[in-house]
C-alpha cells in the first residue's frame, strides 16, 4: 500500500523559489527520487552568465546530487521545468503565461530563495529576504489550489531569545515599514540607522528574516503556511551523496581552511553545543512538513512553527567536534596545504587576536614579500582578511549558548510510519560524529575543492613532511625568543641560567 505521503504528493505540481541553492538542489532531487508520481516542479530561476533557464537546469541536472536520481529515473529531469524570474522583481519577473500556470497548477510551494550573505547591507537584505517573501506570498495568494506554503526561515532569526519557542514573536517594527523605508532612503542614510535597527541582532540576515515571519503570519490562514527553521545547514549525511555540500559558507569553510593550513585559530567557546543539521535531515524536515499540514482539513489557529534543530538529539561540542575534525583532516588530508593542519578554538577572545596576529597575518605578510621578491602576484594578505572577516561574521554564532525548543520537529516525526521513517530520517541522534565529520570533509575535498579522492596517497605524504617543517619551525622560532631574552634581558637570563640544560646552550 502506498504511505500517506506518497499519497500526498502523488499527482501534486510544486513551485520552488531558490532551487539553485545547497538547500534547493536536494530539495528538487529527494522530491523527484521519492515520490516519482508526483506531476510536475516548476523553479524560479534567474539567467546567469548568459546562460538560459533551461541550460542552467541542464547543468544543474548533470552535477553529483544528481547522480543516483540520473541512474535510477533518468527521465525524471522532463518533469522540471525552468521559469524565468527573481524574488527582487516585481511579481517575481515572471511573464503574464507563467502567472497563470502557477496559479492554476500549484498546490505545494517551497520558498528556499534567500540571500545568505550575512555582510550583506540592510537595504539588499530586506529586498531579497523580505520583499522577496511579501512578493512571493501576493502570488501564492491567487493559487486556487494551494494546499501549503512552506517559509524557510532560519533558527536564529530571534538573537535576543534564550530560549526560542516554536512559535513567531512580535516584532518592534513592521515589515512593511522597513520595505517602504528601504525604497525611499539613500543607502547613506540606511547605513546610519542599521545599528539601531538590528539591535542584538549579528547581522542583516537574521533580521531580514525576522520581519520576513511577521509577513508569513500576517497572511495565515488566508494562506495555508508553515515556517521551517533550521539550525546551521551542513553537509549531507547520507542523501543524495554522502557529504554533498557545493560551498565553503559555515563549518565546511572552517574545516577547509583549517585543514589547508590557513585557519589557525578561531573564537569559540568549545563548551557550547555545536547547533548545526545536516541538509538531507532539514529536507526531509521541509518535505514532512508540507505534507503535515497540506493534507490538514482545519488549520490550526496559529500558525504552524518547526525548529529543524538538535536539542537534545545530540550533545556534541564545538571543542568535540574540533577534535575530531583535526584527527580526520590528518588522515584524509586536503591537497597542496600551505601549512600542517593544527589549528585550535579560542575562548579568550584577546588570546584569539594574538594568534591571529602570530598564525595568520605575521605569516600572510612574509609569504606576500617572498611572492614580491619572486616578481609573483601577492594573495596572502588578501585572503587572510576574507578569512578573518568571514570568522567575525561566525563568532557570533559559537559564543553563544543556544536553546532551540523542538517539539513541533520531533512529533512530525513520530507520527510517521515505520517505512516513511526511514525514507525521511529526522532523528538526529542516529548520526555518528565521527564518521560525519570525515564526510563532511571528504565532502568538502571532493565538492567543493575538486580535489579527487585518488590524490589522498600523495596528500599524505606532503602532511607527514609538513608535519616535520611544523615541528623544526616551532623549535626555531622559540630558540630565537629565548636567544633574544637571554641576551636582552637580564631577568630571562638568570632564568634560563638556573635550568642546566637551558643555561649551558645559551653561554655556548
Amino acid at each position: 500500500m502506498a504511505s500517506p505521503m506518497s499519497e500526498f504528493y502523488k499527482g501534486k505540481t510544486i513551485f520552488i523559489t531558490g532551487a539553485s541553492g545547497f538547500m534547493g538542489k536536494v530539495l528538487v532531487e529527494k522530491l523527484l527520487y521519492s515520490f516519482p508520481d508526483l506531476k510536475h516542479i516548476y523553479i524560479l530561476i534567474r539567467p546567469k552568465r548568459g546562460k538560459s533557464p533551461g541550460e542552467r537546469i541542464t547543468a544543474m541536472w548533470n552535477l553529483p546530487v544528481f547522480s543516483r536520481l540520473r541512474e535510477s529515473q533518468p527521465g525524471a529531469v522532463d518533469k522540471l521545468s525552468g521559469l524565468e524570474g527573481d524574488v527582487l522583481m516585481e511579481g517575481l519577473g515572471l511573464n503574464p503565461s507563467a502567472v497563470k500556470t502557477l496559479e492554476d497548477e500549484v498546490q505545494v510551494v517551497f520558498h528556499c530563495a534567500a540571500t545568505l550573505r550575512l555582510e550583506a547591507k540592510l537595504k539588499d537584505a530586506i529586498d531579497m529576504n523580505t520583499s522577496g517573501t511579501w512578493r512571493v506570498l501576493q502570488l501564492c495568494k491567487n493559487m486556487s489550489k494551494l494546499k501549503v506554503l512552506v517559509h524557510l526561515s532560519t533558527a536564529f532569526c530571534y538573537a535576543d531569545k534564550e530560549v526560542l519557542n516554536e512559535e513567531v514573536y512580535d516584532g518592534t517594527e513592521s515589515p512593511h515599514d522597513l520595505i517602504r523605508a528601504i525604497q525611499w532612503m539613500n543607502d547613506k542614510s540606511l547605513d546610519l540607522v542599521t545599528p539601531a535597527l538590528l539591535r542584538l541582532h549579528p547581522n542583516t540576515y537574521t533580521y531580514s528574516k525576522r520581519l520576513a515571519e511577521c509577513l508569513v503570519k500576517e497572511h495565515y490562514p488566508g494562506i495555508p503556511a508553515v515556517i521551517a527553521r533550521p539550525s546551521i545547514v551542513t553537509p549531507a549525511w547520507a542523501e543524495p551523496v554522502e557529504g554533498w555540500v557545493d560551498s565553503l559558507n559555515g563549518p565546511v569553510g572552517i574545516m577547509v581552511g583549517a585543514g589547508k593550513g590557513v585557519i589557525r585559530t578561531m573564537h569559540c567557546n568549545g563548551e557550547y553545543k555545536a547547533e548545526v543539521i545536516p541538509v538531507d535531515y532539514a529536507i526531509n524536515g521541509l518535505i514532512v512538513l508540507a505534507c503535515q499540514i497540506g493534507r490538514l482539513e482545519k488549520l490550526p489557529a496559529e500558525i504552524p512553527v518547526c525548529n529543524l534543530t538538535t536539542n537534545d538529539a545530540t550533545t556534541a561540542t564545538w571543542a568535540e567536534v574540533l577534535e575530531i575534525g583535526r584527527s580526520t583532516v590528518r588522515k584524509y588530508p586536503f591537497d597542496y596545504p600551505l601549512w600542517y593542519p593544527d589549528g585550535n578554538i579560542r575562548k579568550n577572545v584577546i588570546i584569539h587576536k594574538l594568534c591571529v596576529l602570530f598564525y595568520h597575518l605575521i605569516p600572510a605578510y612574509f609569504i606576500d614579500f617572498i611572492m614580491l621578491l619572486l616578481g609573483q602576484k601577492r594573495f596572502m594578505i588578501r585572503i587572510q582578511n576574507r578569512i578573518s572577516d568571514g570568522l567575525e561574521l561566525l563568532q557570533f554564532f559559537t559564543t553563544r549558548k543556544w536553546c532551540f525548543l523542538n517539539d513541533y520537529y520531533k512529533e512530525i516525526f513520530n507520527n510517521l510510519t515505520n517505512e516513511e521513517k526511514k525514507k525521511f530520517p529526522m532523528d538526529l541522534s542516529t548520526i555518528d560524529n565521527n564518521e560525519y565529520v570525515k564526510r563532511c570533509i571528504l565532502g568538502g575535498r571532493q565538492y567543493c575543492l575538486k580535489e579527487p579522492l585518488s590524490t589522498l596517497p600523495r596528500a599524505r605524504v606532503v602532511n607527514n613532511i609538513m608535519y616535520a617543517l611544523s615541528w623544526i619551525f616551532n623549535i626555531l622560532f622559540y630558540f630565537l625568543i629565548l636567544y633574544y631574552a637571554y641576551h636582552y634581558s637580564s631577568f630571562a637570563k638568570n632564568l634560563i641560567d638556573s635550568t642546566p640544560v637551558l643555561g649551558s646552550i645559551f653561554k655556548n
